[in-house]
């Protein structure tokens, strides 16, 4: 039975979204609720693969400062292949299927500008990519980790 969210799940998640760190207290203060009813909506939402507990890392701090936007035109009938050997680049982070004549698009994150250049290049080594346009990032401006 797939479980559905309301309001009350909706909350916790935004708050944790804000403070991943904030303790059940803080968020059933916040919305107005118990503690233990924060802590048995907490578990249904990891145990139904809704939310997960993740660090988060700054990239920057870790010395991956460079990032590319890469739309790739795929041969037809290749999109399957193509995904499975861009998910054995490690840099790699987002790879998602788009509409119009780019059947795929990645996003890299790597520490320089060569580095992307590599990137571009490995890309173009595999056979089922007809076409790849590349945008570079110069700066981020918001990245959320906010859904409601």
């Amino acid at each position: 039975m797939k479980y559905e969210i309301d309001e009350l799940d909706r909350g916790i998640i935004k708050q944790l979204a804000r403070d991943g760190r904030m303790s059940f207290s803080e968020i059933a203060s916040a919305l107005n609720v118990t503690e233990k009813t924060v802590r048995l909506r907490y578990k249904n939402l990891l145990d139904h693969g809704i939310m997960g507990v993740f660090g988060v890392v700054n990239p920057v701090e870790i010395g991956v400062k460079a990032g590319a936007i890469i739309l790739l035109k795929v041969q037809p009938q290749k999109v399957k292949d193509a995904v499975e050997e861009l998910k054995k680049f490690r840099e790699i982070r987002y790879i998602t299927m788009t509409s119009g004549p780019y059947s795929l698009l990645v996003q890299i994150a790597v520490p320089t500008q060569d580095d992307i250049t590599q990137t571009l290049l490995k890309i173009n080594e595999l056979t089922s990519i007809t076409d790849v346009n590349s945008i570079i990032q110069l700066e981020v401006f918001k990245n959320s980790y906010e859904y409601f």
